[in-house]
């Protein structure tokens, strides 16, 4: 396993990458196998219909997804390919956990896709978008714009972003709570990639 040629290279800027990329990590090890645990978990749910399972799949993604984050940090191992892995790890565990449960529960399909659109497509623009600095992941994005970094990242954002859909979804059960904060968070979204793009700007070289 990669360990310490995490050589930190400092930059006028103020942040710190590692000198070699790779995915031979700890965390990345992690990342791999809590999705490949959710995905099989997802997939038994939706061949038996069992709620159980599915639970035992968006667990798996959530502690794991925690997990991952704690011990990149702690072993000194934040790699920009794994925040990259761990980004795509994230939108492929929760669009089968949220297609299959939408699927399940018939007009609550209409929120979960909207909030996939949200998650997958806009979302995941805005967390790659980190690429354009020589950031380590979106967990340093306050080096660039702190509004933005408070709205997606900080952990306040992170849990107004996803848990308070998941428990009007899943939870609740609420199509039009669950529908207004898919659309809540969708526009949150579109005011971000705005300011990236008139505020922020984007570094041209």
């Amino acid at each position: 396993m990669y360990n310490e040629t995490y050589v930190k290279q400092t930059t006028h800027h103020g942040w710190q990458l590692p000198a070699v990329e790779t995915l031979l990590t700890w965390p990345s090890l992690i990342t791999m196998v809590r999705t490949m645990l959710a995905a099989a978990f997802a997939i038994v749910a939706a061949l038996t219909h069992s709620e159980q399972w599915l639970l035992a799949a968006l667990l798996t993604y959530w502690v794991g997804d925690i997990l991952d984050g704690i011990v990149a940090r702690w072993l000194h191992q934040e790699t920009r390919s794994g925040a990259i892995f761990d980004i795509m790890a994230d939108r492929l565990c929760v669009a089968l956990i949220y297609i299959i449960f939408g699927l399940w529960h018939g007009p609550l399909i209409i929120p979960v896709g909207l909030y996939l659109f949200e998650f997958i497509f806009i979302d995941g623009f805005l967390s790659l978008s980190f690429l354009f600095w020589k950031l380590l992941s979106p967990n340093y994005f306050f080096l660039v714009d702190k509004q933005i970094f408070q709205l997606n990242w900080s952990p306040l954002g992170k849990v107004v972003n996803s848990s308070f859909f998941l428990i009007a979804t899943v939870v609740f059960q609420n199509l039009w709570l669950s529908l207004g904060i898919a659309a809540l968070v969708l526009v949150v979204k579109f005011y971000s990639l705005y300011r990236l793009y008139t505020v922020v700007k984007l570094p041209t070289t």
